[in-house]
């Protein structure tokens, strides 16, 4: 039997699944980051999870702590919402730190979550992104451009909320289907050189909406909470909603308020949920 054993913990966030171990346990693992998580990602022949995260309390002069957030492919990813509150859950219980509300160095800039009493995670995701260039996006404008994909053509909106995400409206209920069936080619289109996430929307009124997610690097997920906070700015600009948002995902609800408006953006995204232990193990690699 192999003998090289890794701690992991595994957590979930509205069902969007991640696997976090500290730093000294990936490297005992003695692999390449990339081979490492695509080997413990797996759902078959690994643990299966929508990506690994690895607290870091090294080189964090301007943050309380960092993180390394890698997606089930092996990619490295600037931010992810759902994975943010787990992490907060994680390094507050493991006492890698010991605030309520601390910052968090990511490659999206500094991240600030916010412990709840009730158990819930506030995460400060920052200013949305809606400069084409900045996103990027192909376009002039980031509201309301035509694609067209497998002959069939979406009117989508763009927002990076550190990560890029395409939004599309739909009267349609089954947005999961939607998702399986363009999410790919629309995450690889060439209007997003940096490929993008991808979340068909319905609208159900003023506070509340319905999302399907295609996650750009791992496919159907059953959450996605900066395309939560994209859906939510998208539709506030779009005067769909309101500043409060019921976002309704496969895996559960995130609410996401946003102040926001078509004339001023220079406004923060504000993202609570749930978070919790799915289990605690050892890895045989």
């Amino acid at each position: 039997m192999n003998d090289k054993k890794i701690k992991i913990t595994k957590m979930n966030g509205c069902g969007n699944d991640f696997v976090f171990l500290d730093m000294e346990e990936f490297q005992k693992a003695n692999l390449p980051i990339d081979v490492f998580v695509k080997k413990v990602c797996n759902r078959h022949t690994g643990i299966g999870a929508d990506g690994v995260i690895i607290p870091d309390i090294e080189n964090t002069d301007d943050a309380d702590i960092k993180w390394h957030y890698y997606n089930s492919d092996g990619t490295k990813a600037q931010m992810c919402g759902n994975g943010m509150r787990c992490f907060a859950k994680y390094v507050t219980d493991n006492g890698l730190v010991s605030k309520k509300t601390f910052t968090v160095k990511t490659d999206a800039g500094i991240i600030t979550p916010t412990m709840n009493d009730d158990g819930t995670v506030t995460v400060n995701m920052g200013k949305p992104v809606l400069e084409p260039k900045k996103i990027p996006f192909n376009a002039l404008n980031n509201l309301n451009q035509k694609i067209l994909v497998k002959n069939r053509e979406f009117v989508v909106n763009a927002v990076s909320m550190g990560n890029p995400h395409c939004i599309i409206y739909t009267e349609e209920d089954d947005l999961m289907t939607l998702a399986k069936t363009y999410g790919k080619s629309i995450e690889y289109s060439s209007m997003f050189p940096e490929k993008t996430n991808v979340e068909f929307v319905k609208v159900k009124s003023r506070q509340e909406v319905d999302v399907g997610v295609w996650e750009r690097g791992c496919g159907i997920t059953l959450a996605c909470g900066t395309g939560a906070c994209a859906v939510s700015v998208a539709s506030i600009l779009n005067n769909l909603t309101d500043s409060n948002v019921k976002v309704n995902l496969p895996g559960g609800t995130l609410n996401v308020k946003w102040q926001g408006n078509i004339d001023d953006t220079e406004y923060n995204v504000f993202m609570t949920g749930t978070c919790e232990y799915s289990f605690f193990a050892e890895y045989l690699l």
